[in-house]
């Protein structure tokens, strides 16, 4: 009965919320039902997420379940006795729900869940707001469409370290893109992804921090003020990321031999859809890590309908050339040039590292949707671009033929 209770509450409360933030940014009615449908669309997801994972299995369950054999509790078990970065951050914030309140597995990944929607509500309301035109692949519009993507949902909607990062990641990005009245959003936000993913929380604020500086819409007082706190922030978690990715420094021989040992244990036989990736060339390494699997590598439904999405990706990618300029980077939103940065170093790390596509789809879900938004963006821009001249000119057109008329007007008087 709690589990229901619960659940029914939140539920509610992130309808209303929907419809709070569509009016707060002025989106119209159709976008607010399109949240709706997605609250209801990741629900579906986070009850999909539990059989999956009940089935096939998963750390998931030993979340929840604390039946994680690695984290040692050594005196008595209490709720901060599980404080800390990765895996015990995790059973620290299950702790209440599973072990004082009791609730459901279930409940637990729809909790979970939520948290991955509001991640999704966050990115749905900035390209909304702040893109100047949609753009149609085979007469279906980008947007809203990819913000149905089944990877965007799936790994988004289940007790683990996924849905953490992605909710963290986005609300972090649409902290700074107001940064003025959000910047304590930023903090909070960054909290949960370092203490999730070290890697990953430092990748982003070293991220948000490069795009402060180059980007063109922040004042050069903020610019100064914001890029020196990123600085001092990345610096500050510097000792401990490397502490939890088990390093001694970050230098390339550092991270070669990282590398090296997670292709290792990723190829092993057990992996299901391990592929050789320590005899790739790096272009292969990259196109493997962003693109696939695509139709070919296809093993099970899952994988089949991501490389639909793949199949997009790799659509979007070809007209980056096309459609890149100068304007179109210096117009662009800062949560995409955040995100896209943040995405560049991840990529190059996760690419030599990851062997096993199932393992590759989980972990690219935190920052491939700010690489296709980032494509997205710029051939919308260039698209509106070309819809002005075209104004121009019927403008200039409409104006030569008044002249004319009126010039033919007083020839007849």
């Amino acid at each position: 009965m709690l589990d229901v209770i619960v659940i029914v509450l939140i539920l509610v409360a992130l309808v209303n919320s929907n419809a709070t933030m569509a009016k707060a940014f002025g989106l119209p009615h159709k976008y607010e039902l399109h949240l709706h449908y997605l609250l209801f669309y990741h629900l579906f997801f986070s009850i999909f997420f539990t059989w999956y994972i009940l089935n096939f299995g998963g750390d998931s369950q030993g979340y929840w379940r604390f039946g994680m054999q690695q984290v040692l509790i050594r005196g008595d078990e209490t709720w901060f006795s599980y404080f800390g970065d990765g895996t015990t951050f995790i059973l620290w914030l299950c702790y209440i729900p599973s072990q004082l309140m009791g609730l459901s597995y279930l409940t637990g990944n729809i909790l979970f869940g939520f948290l991955g929607f509001m991640g999704i509500r966050y990115l749905f309301v900035l390209v909304a707001t702040l893109f100047p035109t949609n753009h149609s692949v085979l007469n279906i519009p980008l947007f809203p469409t990819v913000f149905y993507f089944l990877n965007l949902h799936f790994w988004s909607a289940g007790v683990g370290k996924d849905a953490i990062c992605f909710w963290g990641i986005a609300w972090f990005l649409f902290a700074i893109q107001n940064y003025r009245q959000r910047w304590w959003q930023a903090a909070i936000a960054i909290f949960f992804v370092y203490m999730a993913r070290p890697h990953m929380g430092q990748a982003l604020i070293s991220g948000a921090g490069l795009a402060i500086l180059f980007g063109s819409e922040v004042k050069f007082g903020y610019k100064v003020a914001l890029g020196g706190l990123a600085a001092v922030g990345a610096l500050f978690l510097l000792p401990s990321t490397l502490d939890a990715l088990r390093l001694e420094d970050l230098s390339i021989e550092s991270m070669e031999s990282l590398a090296g040992s997670k292709v290792g244990n990723l190829s092993s036989t057990h992996t299901g859809s391990r592929i050789d990736l320590s005899s790739y060339p790096w272009p292969l390494k990259l196109f493997t890590y962003m693109f696939r699997p695509l139709f070919v590598d296809a093993h099970n439904v899952v994988s089949f309908l991501s490389s639909f999405e793949n199949a997009l990706y790799l659509w979007l990618s070809f007209f980056i050339y096309r459609n890149w300029t100068p304007e179109a980077i210096r117009d662009m939103p800062l949560f995409i040039k955040a995100g896209m940065i943040t995405f560049i170093p991840v990529t190059l790390a996760f690419m030599n590292s990851l062997s096993n596509l199932g393992i590759v789809m989980r972990m690219k879900n935190m920052t491939m949707i700010y690489f296709l938004l980032f494509c997205f963006f710029l051939i919308a821009y260039n698209k509106h671009l070309r819809q002005l001249r075209v104004l121009e000119k019927m403008k200039y057109y409409q104006k030569r033929e008044e002249i004319i008329r009126k010039k033919e007007i007083v020839r007849g008087e």
